[in-house]
């Protein structure tokens, strides 16, 4: 795996799940994440500590981009499928012991939308890692 490659995929997918979480979780789901969740542990918007939030979608773009890469992932599809596969299992992974641990999660309907949601992030986030990692194979072969 090329270090300047997996440099440049990890800031893409850090970036571009960054974007994903504001459209999907900041518009699309506020709402019933409010509803669904124990009440006052979301933070409002002008409350967020952007740091950590960058830094949290930075770590998950470099764990992405180093899955795919590993798995050799250099196209859209392959992309696509190894996040859908890899966002699933960490939201489930995680829904469920936050759910089975705290009372955070208000119900097991939570766990549905949530996972839906961020096997679908990851999907597209793998796609575009997919991508980045084939611009190589493009240019190589031009």
């Amino acid at each position: 795996m090329n270090s300047s490659r997996f440099l440049l995929a990890g800031i893409v997918a850090g970036v571009v799940y960054f974007l994903l979480g504001w459209v999907v979780y900041g518009m699309l789901l506020t709402s019933y994440m409010t509803d669904n969740t124990l009440p006052g542990s979301m933070r409002a918007e002008n409350e967020m500590i952007w740091w950590a939030l960058i830094l949290g979608n930075l770590a998950s773009g470099f764990l992405l981009a180093y899955i795919l890469g590993k798995a050799g992932a250099s196209t859209v599809a392959s992309g696509a499928v190894i996040g859908l596969v890899v966002g699933l299992l960490m939201a489930l992974a995680f829904d469920l012991t936050m759910y089975g641990t705290s009372k955070i999660i208000a119900n097991a309907q939570f766990i549905g939308v949530d996972v839906i949601a961020s096997a679908a992030m990851s999907a597209i986030t793998g796609a575009v890692v997919g991508w980045v990692y084939g611009m190589r194979k493009a240019v190589v072969t031009a």
